[in-house]
């Protein structure tokens, strides 16, 4: 039977694997690496920096394959039926490149940015092509340093305070408004800068604790009052968009009750 491990590999920093992904790596054979394009080629090479970190040359071998494009000027009523597009048009590529690419007896891997069960489509669309039937195998899931821990890490404060919630979302819906009865709010995939909206809140006292390329050599810090900070915030974004032709960046908003 195949044999497919997601393997969380943390947010960039080879030392952030833990031993289970590490032992994972070991017992694979074929790597399935998706290219981005010429933009994003450096996370397949971060990928390839993490396999030369912690495994021998010549155990395993690599199969690299394009991802399919995904409609981002979908929006509205149009943005999850674009999504569900491109999710189809993926888990047919994995289900060919499992098909073509894995012997009946060996294991393939998935290296996952981050942990796996966190703003991730891998399982989602493994499930999928198992659903299809046109392909067996089994697969297995190895946790790993998310961009949110590695961010809350970096900036040496906690997530959340005592006896009171947080709440894990997207730029998509920050826009629509921050969340009653929470004050700490993480905030992931926000392409168009949502934070901004919350500069000027009367009566209210917001912290932002903002990071990119969190565990690589790029990586970009700032934190402070959201309004002294917030522009500091955009213009390190959109220079390092300009340098690297994309951005991966994370943050938390923290709500100080004035009381």
């Amino acid at each position: 039977m195949r044999r497919i491990h997601v393997i969380g590999i943390g947010a960039g920093d080879p030392d952030q694997l833990t031993l289970q992904a590490v032992k994972a790596m070991r017992d694979t054979d074929v790597f399935f690496l998706l290219d981005k394009g010429e933009a994003r080629s450096g996370l397949v090479g971060l990928r390839r920096d993490i396999l030369d970190a912690h495994l021998p040359e010549g155990t395993y071998r690599l199969v690299e394959v394009r991802d399919p494009e995904r409609d981002r000027a979908a929006g509205g009523t149009a943005y999850s039926p674009a999504v569900g597009d491109w999710r189809s048009a993926r888990a047919g590529l994995y289900e060919r490149v499992i098909a073509e690419e894995l012997g009946a007896d060996e294991s393939g891997a998935f290296l996952v940015w981050g942990d796996p069960a966190l703003y991730d489509s891998t399982l989602g669309i493994l499930e999928e092509v198992l659903e299809r039937g046109a392909v067996a195998f089994e697969y297995d899931v190895v946790p790993g340093v998310s961009s949110v821990s590695a961010l809350a890490a970096r900036h040496r404060t906690g997530l959340n305070r005592v006896a009171r919630p947080v709440q894990i979302t997207t730029g998509r819906r920050l826009a629509e408004g921050l969340p009653d009865g929470v004050d700490d709010v993480v905030v992931m995939l926000d392409a168009h800068r949502a934070y901004e909206r919350y500069t000027d809140r009367q009566g209210e006292d917001i912290d932002i604790y903002w990071g990119a390329y969190i565990g690589t050599p790029d990586e970009i810090l700032l934190s402070g009052p959201l309004a002294e900070t917030a522009p500091r915030i955009t213009e390190a974004r959109e220079e390092a968009r300009r340098r690297k032709g994309w951005i991966m960046d994370t943050y938390l908003l923290r709500r100080n009750p004035r009381d």
